[in-house]
């Protein structure tokens, strides 16, 4: 025979093995989504016996979520601000970072990610439309965000961004854009930057876990319930304390029921109303 049939033949035999192993991870992969989904169906039964309905359709996960560490970023403030104040002077008043424009108004970030930008009137308004102002400036100031909501009436508009990391929420991290007629008059809230990988940092429980979380929460008066509208892994934030900033951003998940919304954190199951 010759070598380059003997080639041929390995070339097949390795493409035949090749083949057989993908086969077994995608049956095995295929398999570990059925199991996990009747785990989530039975949790979900569980739940309606104990008088709350909930569909497992309406649960979203985001895997390998896990404990992160995040500090103050100077520039990163200076950023958010020159977004709507433009040109900027920063003055350090310890705690507190202020940057300012004398024409244009003042913003004031606070070493915990808290911050509030009084803008003075008529230098920002929404005349790309409420949303598409916000948009413009939420991109001008480099933040991720999941989710931006309007709320109140005409002349008195209000633009919530959750804030985000890699596509997962931060569930109470959130700036509000307050307009006033056509004006933007304050922009407050609170930001996360300088994230990074937190030693021995916990992960994202199952969704399963976080049913039995706010079944047992209900149970003992913390929460009442009889429907469960969705149910989204994410993340909560936790200030460290000091002035340089440090925080954490943990797994957690968001309970949105028929009495509220509810923070759940993944690794003691304790429970907060948002």
């Amino acid at each position: 025979m010759s070598v380059s049939k003997i080639k041929s033949i390995v070339i097949v035999a390795l493409l035949l093995i090749n083949v057989f192993f993908l086969t077994v991870i995608v049956v095995d992969t295929i398999a570990d989504a059925r199991s996990e989904r009747l785990v989530i169906e039975n949790a979900c039964a569980i739940l309606r016996l104990g008088g709350i309905a909930v569909e497992p359709d309406s649960i979203r996960s985001i895997d390998a979520l896990r404990t992160m560490r995040a500090v103050r970023d100077h520039e990163a403030e200076e950023t958010i601000a020159r977004a709507v104040l433009g040109a900027v002077v920063m003055t350090d008043l310890g705690v507190i970072f202020r940057y300012e424009n004398p024409d244009n108004g003042v913003a004031d970030f606070y070493s915990a990610g808290d911050f509030e930008i009084q803008i003075n009137e008529g230098v920002a308004t929404n005349a790309w439309g409420t949303l598409r102002s916000v948009q413009r400036i939420l991109s001008d100031m480099k933040l991720d965000t999941s989710e931006i909501v309007l709320s109140g009436e005409p002349g008195s508009e209000v633009v919530t961004a959750v804030a985000a990391y890699r596509g997962a929420s931060i569930f109470n991290c959130a700036i509000e854009f307050v307009f006033s007629g056509v004006n933007l008059e304050t922009v407050k809230g609170r930001y996360v930057t300088g994230i990074e990988a937190a030693e021995d940092g916990a992960v994202i429980s199952s969704p399963s876990a976080a049913l039995f979380d706010f079944l047992a929460a209900v149970r003992r008066g913390e929460a009442e319930s009889t429907r469960i509208y969705s149910v989204e892994s994410g993340y909560q934030f936790h200030h460290a304390g000091g002035s340089l900033g440090e925080s954490l951003i943990m797994p957690a998940w968001l309970i949105t029921a028929d009495t509220g919304r509810y923070i759940i954190d993944s690794a003691t199951g304790d429970i907060e109303p948002q």
